[in-house]
């Protein structure tokens, strides 16, 4: 694969969770974010140097060694800081077979406005996007793998395919 990347700046792993999106998933922490939202889920991944390195392809060895990982779910900190990266991940997620689930920060249409080649192949390649910051003021437990009302759970592909916003 051209112009690859073989590493990632971590907070950290979950190699299976129920809960940041469907069905069983590999969960990938990506340290920085800049937002500084009140309230923050993952305080610990705001740090842009804190964290560990990780080898892209130790973390898929990872989630090759559970066959019944059903996707991968990328959040942070801010996923998006480390685009190139993260682009990487899903490409071996995909040959994988696996579902994406990617959160972020920034609205969906502020990503899109940014207008760069990893980006947009995030957003045209992932399943999912979680996207809006956490704010606090409308927290509700009650959504769906959201934190707060302002965020939304958005069908990418079906977003891509019908050119036009899919919210779940």
């Amino acid at each position: 694969m051209l112009n690859t990347i073989s590493e990632i700046r971590l907070a950290g792993l979950v190699e299976e969770s129920i809960v940041d999106g469907p069905g069983l998933r590999f969960v990938i922490f990506t340290q920085g974010c800049h937002k500084r939202c009140v309230g923050c889920h993952n305080p610990q991944s705001l740090d842009m140097n804190g964290g560990y390195i990780e080898d892209i392809n130790k973390i898929r060895e990872k989630w090759l060694k559970n066959p019944i990982i059903e996707g991968i779910t990328i959040s942070g900190g801010e996923p998006f800081l480390q685009a190139r990266a993260v682009k990487q991940i899903i490409s071996y997620a995909l040959l994988d077979n696996l579902n994406v689930v990617i959160y972020s920060g920034f609205y969906y249409e502020e990503l899109r406005a940014i207008n760069k080649p990893d980006i947009n192949y995030i957003l045209d390649h992932a399943h999912y996007l979680i996207d809006g910051p956490f704010e606090i003021d409308k927290k509700d437990l009650n959504l769906l793998f959201r934190g707060s009302a302002n965020q939304r759970l958005i069908d990418l592909q079906q977003t891509k395919n019908l050119q036009k916003l899919v919210i779940k």
